[in-house]
């Protein structure tokens, strides 16, 4: 009788048990996917509309001026088209997040917390490196055009370019959080041995021909603001003058130069159109 009762086995409970579970999940179901339906199409008309204010507002050919345009040439998206990605798939992932938390907690929603926390420092971390290489590249041409004469001139001007864009690349990095315990110290490093070379060489065997372009430059600089300060002078008294009602010094030199060629073409007009400056009286004639 025991044995009997040990082998015995609820089956009833058990449909139960499946059914409440199957009740319960259906729903959950049938709402998890109607937020990625919804969220699917928030995400389309979401990135539509990016792409066409970041056009408008001119941030395509931002990225043509800066260079990023002509490395995705290959592409099939534009740096516009990968910002509008970035933010379709951001908006994908927040609707895939809410679909999952209708299970209630579990490890994939974890992750994609974390991933949707990532998407806007990635997108800030894009915007950074697209400014770093226009500001670079308007650098370079301005630099380019300035020591276009020099040997070196493209030389410093690809330094500079280069300078700037690592800088930006540095900055996007860590915006975005990536190999931050690398990049921090490279920048360090970077900086020291630039501020190394400036004191060693600036300080040390440079102090001679920098004492001669320190002289240069103070001398150059005297002389330009006594120019400057003639100039205000003469600029001031031009203004006293003309509230006076007296012409200015320059004019007054016209008007005397003038004058004076008006009193030589008088006098010469006086001596009548026969007689030069030394002529004497007319001869008699004898017959």
């Amino acid at each position: 009788m025991a044995q009997t009762l040990a082998l015995s086995v609820d089956f009833s409970q058990g449909f139960t048990d499946a059914w409440s579970a199957v009740a319960e999940f259906v729903p959950k179901f049938i709402g998890f996917l109607a937020i990625l339906l919804i969220g699917w199409f928030v995400a389309k008309m979401i990135a539509k509309v990016a792409d066409r204010l970041l056009r408008k507002v001119g941030f395509e050919r931002m990225a043509e001026r800066s260079g990023v345009s002509g490395t995705l040439k290959g592409s099939k998206y534009d740096a516009t088209g990968i910002i509008a990605k970035i933010l379709y798939y951001a908006v994908l992932l927040i609707a895939l997040q809410l679909a999952f938390g209708v299970f209630g907690p579990n490890p994939v929603s974890v992750m994609i917390n974390g991933i949707v926390a990532w998407l806007p420092r990635a997108i800030v971390a894009c915007v950074i490196v697209v400014v770093a290489m226009a500001i670079a590249r308007a650098v370079r041409d301005i630099l380019t055009g300035a020591l276009g004469q020099m040997s070196y001139g493209k030389v410093v001007a690809t330094a500079a370019w280069a300078f700037i864009v690592g800088l930006g690349v540095i900055a996007a990095l860590s915006q975005a959080g990536i190999a931050t315990s690398v990049t921090g110290p490279v920048l360090t490093a970077v900086l020291a041995t630039i501020a190394g070379i400036l004191i060693v060489g600036v300080g040390g065997g440079l102090i001679t021909p920098m004492r001669g372009r320190w002289e240069r430059w103070l001398s150059a600089a005297e002389s330009e603001t006594g120019h400057a300060k003639d100039q205000i002078s003469a600029y001031q008294r031009g203004r006293e003058d003309a509230k006076r009602g007296m012409p200015a010094p320059q004019e007054r030199m016209e008007r005397g130069r003038g004058d004076d060629t008006a009193r030589g073409q008088g006098r010469g007009q006086d001596r009548g159109p026969d007689q030069g400056p030394n002529q004497g009286p007319e001869p008699i004639d004898p017959m």
